[in-house]
């Protein structure tokens, strides 16, 4: 990986040649140092800080390695040379007629590579006491995937899932979901989640192409330093400081993206500028805007839940195309069993016929504009001060237990900052709203009901059945006829009626649709997803350095409280009586946490042994105070080879979907996990687990169709499928992870090894079960009316609960990076990594870890950032193995699939622009990451950066 690719050279040559050096006497006395840093080979550097020690006088080189400072300094000064990556260099400057002509000369990048993450303050990459990945902003620049963001996918341990072009989801180790609440993303210490929804939304609020600096990833749990939502780790986005980098970006992108055997290609566009400016050695600005229009891939799979054989397993000629109860993958409305009963006495279970998500979505465009800035103070003792605001506004596409169509989402974030060699002050506040968002499932639902409820159709199925089959029509044909009839009249689509009723269900708030909605005049129920929040939060660390002597000692607290509006369909008034919570507005819902930490660090044997200790204690108001400790040991031999061991508990607390969710969903109620949500509901300990209850409908189908008896002699037959859930309220995830890894610098500097492995078990894993109440009676003694209630959707109320896994869950893997210069400046890289998912299961625990991960995949990168003067080029290939996906949306396979990503850049120096082309996906194949999720294919592009250092303060 390009991150690497310094370390292969035993000593990297750096000459910093000022030609010629030129002094322009201002009228204020100021003057302008113009230069190039360049490598051994003679090509330009960039992204290096250019600064004079002391002051704010400094500057940034451009992407092909120049730079201009203007100062007033006065003589002597040093002058600081930095590159990401690159231990600092000084350099004496004694008077304005000096004829510079400096060569610096650093060792491996990974020798002296520096990170944060691992424990919250700088230490060398090399001997971080847990897993961390970086990617420098050379290494960003230099990536062939379409974004920077993309190039995380390709770091040893992190697994990419693309929801769509704006929505991307990182995980590691394991339990992946497009979802996910076990990740943390910061970008500059803020948490870039949309609290509601409970995930980061990819980059749709994060940097942009020009003002991103450096990542970190930190794989598995981080939650000892992070808190809990870190308990699967994290990753820091950290963006430029305005005093470092000074100037005018542009960047452009022109693309074309495949998307679909009938689709085609569509154009996709993305702008960006930056600006950043000192106006004197104690202030400084920056602001930056990007654009991006694109048509999204389709999600279009006619993959089946439900098939004959699971359904209607009695009549093998209702198969394929005639399948009665058919659940593709991406229709909607069409998972709801109906039992059906014909004049000869034989039962099925039928479907309603259901929308294509195509259909619904209509016009798959998305975009995605961001807006941010800071305004930066140096106060005397090296203080920082900054307030920084971030602002993202996107379209696009999210799934958890339905597909979720995001239109018009913002998230924006307020930050003022305080910062010093040995403390962090940091507090800010996040704001949501879904803003025209829509659930695909309630407006396939509505659109379905609005037409004809289910006991009309139901009725108008029935009738034409009996009348094709007394007609003498085979089953199919007369099944067919049956729909036909029964659909007549329905919403079609592609017609004025279908649009108008589309859109009119995607405004209305209320999911219900009368009566089952208390409002008469909702006659075609809602979808729209309707999400306002905030939270709010508050930080610091402090390094008690001056203070404490014999060891390193690092403390830190937090404070964070969510504030969420209710909107009467995800988040309700529960103060309200339960059939009239589902209105906008009420009591608004307060969760908050409170934590701090205290880590100490100690070397040994000079400097060769590490020890580092962490105390972390967190308390929510719902649940009881947690400590998250973490202890660990790093031996290092000689600098280059470095051997690490850590151990830790960690917890993570229901996020507020888990804990607070009261949704009406298809006819099925998600609901948080909290105790005092199911008072009056049922589902804990009068419930049936929905899966059983499914089985026994087709079992009972069965036996009225083998035996020829009555509907509640069958169903007393087979009452024994029927499964209690007995489900108990949601409390923290636990995890305790050992693990274990090697980092060296081997071959003369030209071989980087890093190793790694763990394990981890899980205690309370927190997910989702579904469960079927009766409308009366007693399924611990359950009586002929409980077990017909079973048999009619009318007669049940259904939930999905956020609950805990009575299991332990454990899983294990390893991953192995090598980086390796091959000749001169050519770089090969490569990863490999294993993850498995071992779980003592219990008979009575139906909730299933969907692990959703692969076991093994790779990526093999190979390229050279100076082939040839000013051109480079970079391949990454990527491989992943077929594995099983599980989660409330559905099961299934995902199969396997390798990818190439190619990019060539030219750097044009008298223009200062870079100009790369490139593609994600070369060879246009397609592929999908999860059940439910878009078929993904190649996206070609080529895209201009222009980068201007200023020759002002």
């Amino acid at each position: 990986m390009q991150k690497f690719l310094p370390i292969v050279v035993k000593y990297l040559l750096i000459a910093l040649v000022f030609s010629p050096t030129f002094v322009h006497a201002q009228l204020n006395g100021s003057y302008v140092i113009e230069g190039k840093i360049v490598d051994a080979n003679g090509a330009g550097l960039p992204g290096a800080s250019v600064q004079i020690k002391g002051t704010s006088f400094g500057t940034a080189t451009d992407t092909t390695g120049h730079f201009a400072l203007t100062s007033n300094a006065k003589f002597p000064y040093r002058l600081v040379i930095r590159l990401i990556g690159y231990q600092p260099q000084e350099f004496e400057v004694k008077n304005s007629n000096s004829k510079l002509a400096i060569q610096l000369f650093t060792q491996s990048l990974l020798v002296n590579e520096v990170v944060v993450s691992a424990s919250r303050q700088q230490e060398k990459l090399l001997r971080s006491p847990v897993a961390i990945e970086k990617l420098d902003i050379r290494a960003l620049k230099e990536t062939p995937s379409s974004t920077f963001y993309d190039a995380l996918g390709n770091l040893k341990g992190v697994q990419m899932t693309t929801a769509g072009l704006t929505f991307k989801v990182f995980n590691t180790r394991g339990f992946n979901v497009p979802n996910n609440f076990r990740f943390m993303q910061l970008v500059d210490g803020v948490d870039n989640q949309a609290a509601t929804l409970g995930v980061p939304l990819g980059n749709a609020i994060g940097p942009t192409e020009l003002d991103i600096s450096s990542v970190e990833v930190t794989p598995g749990a981080s939650s000892a330093l992070y808190g809990m939502n870190a308990i699967n780790g994290m990753s820091n986005l950290t963006t430029k400081n305005p005093f470092e980098y000074q100037g005018i970006s542009v960047y452009q992108k022109i693309a074309v993206n495949h998307i679909g055997d009938q689709g085609g290609a569509k154009p996709i566009t993305e702008t960006a500028v930056r600006y950043a400016q000192s106006y004197a050695p104690w202030f400084a600005w920056k602001i930056n805007f990007s654009y991006m229009e694109g048509t999204d891939w389709y999600a279009d799979s006619h993959n089946d839940f439900n098939p004959q054989s699971k359904a209607n397993p009695d009549f093998p000629e209702l198969s394929g195309p005639n399948n009665i109860a058919n659940d593709a993958w991406n229709k909607y409305a069409d998972q709801s069993n109906i039992q059906i009963i014909d004049k000869d006495g034989r039962a099925y279970n039928v479907h309603r016929t259901g929308y294509w998500e195509k259909d619904l979505v209509g016009d798959y465009k998305v975009r995605n504009t961001k807006v941010d800035g800071s305004i930066n103070f140096r106060l005397p003792h090296k203080m920082e001060i900054s307030y920084a605001y971030r602002y993202g506004l996107m379209d696009g596409f999210f799934q958890r237990g339905n597909r979720i169509g995001l239109k018009n989402v913002s998230v924006e974030n307020h930050k003022i900052e305080l910062v010093h060699p040995d403390f962090t002050i940091r507090s800010y506040v996040s704001i949501e709203n879904t803003g025209d968002s829509y659930n695909m499932n309630p407006l396939a639902d509505n659109l379905e009901k609005s037409f004809k409820s289910d006991k009309v159709w139901t009725a108008d199925y029935t009738k034409a059945l009996n009348t094709a089959l007394t007609n003498g029509s085979s089953l199919v044909d007369a099944h067919a006829a049956a729909r036909a009839a029964a659909d007549a009249g329905r919403f079609t689509p592609g017609t004025a009626a279908f649009d108008a009723q589309v859109a009119k269900i995607k405004s209305v708030n209320d999911w219900d649709i009368y009566p089952t909605s208390k409002n008469p005049n909702n006659t075609t129920g809602g979808a729209a997803l309707l999400q306002m929040s905030r939270f709010y939060h508050t930080e610091g660390t402090w390094n008690l350095r001056k203070y404490v002597h014999f060891m390193d000692v690092l403390v830190g607290a937090d404070y964070r409280t969510y504030e969420i509006i209710p909107d009467g369909n995800n988040f309700v008034d529960f103060s309200l009586p339960a059939d009239k919570r589902n209105q906008p507005g009420g009591k608004h819902i307060w969760y908050g946490k409170a934590g701090g930490f205290v880590q100490g660090a100690k070397t040994f044997f000079n400097d060769a042994l590490k020890l580092t200790a962490s105390l972390r204690y967190d308390k929510n108001e719902q649940f009881e105070g947690k400590l998250n400790p973490r202890v660990a040991a790093v031996y290092s031999i000689k600098d280059k080879h470095n051997f690490r061991i850590s151990w830790q508990n960690g917890f993570r607390f229901p996020s507020l979907f888990e804990a607070y969710s009261f949704v009406n969903n298809g006819q099925v109620r998600r609901v948080g996990g909290l105790a005092f949500i199911e008072q009056g509901l049922g589902y804990f300990k009068n419930s049936y687990l929905t899966s059983t209850v499914d089985a026994f409908g087709v079992a009972v189908n069965k036996t009225i169709n083998a035996e020829h008896i009555s509907k509640d002699q069958a169903a007393a037959k087979n009452a024994g499928i029927l499964k209690v859930a007995n489900l108990d309220p949601i409390v923290p995830e636990e995890i305790h992870s050992i693990e274990g890894g090697y980092k060296a610098v081997l071959a003369n500097n030209k071989l980087f090894v890093d190793v790694d492995g763990y394990y981890s078990s899980y205690k309370h894993f927190i997910g989702q079960i579904e469960a079927v109440v009766p409308t009366s009676g007693n399924v611990n003694t359950p009586d002929q009316s409980v077990l017909n209630q079973m048999l009619d959707k009318s007669l049940q109320n259904r939930y999905r609960v956020w609950t805990n896994s009575k299991s332990t869950v454990n899983n294990y893997g390893f991953a192995v990076a090598v980086t390796y210069d091959i000749y001169k400046s050519f770089t090969v890289s490569a990863n490999a990594n294993y993850n498995k998912l071992v779980t003592d299961k219990t008979k009575d625990d139906a909730l299933v870890p969907g692990f959703n991960t692969p076991e093994w995949f790779t990526n093999i990168s190979f390229g050279n950032r100076n082939v040839l003067p000013n051109l480079g080029f970079n391949i990454v290939w990527h491989w992943q193995d077929t594995f099983y996906w599980q989660n409330l949306f559905g099961n299934g396979d995902v199969p396997a699939y390798s990818t190439v990503d190619a990019q060539i850049t030219y750097r044009v120096p008298k223009i200062k622009t870079a100009i790369k082309v490139g593609a994600s996906n070369l060879f246009n194949t397609s592929y999908f990451q999860y059940v439910g999720g878009p078929t993904i294919k190649g996206l070609y592009y080529l895209s201009l950066t222009f980068d201007d250092v200023f020759k002002k303060k």
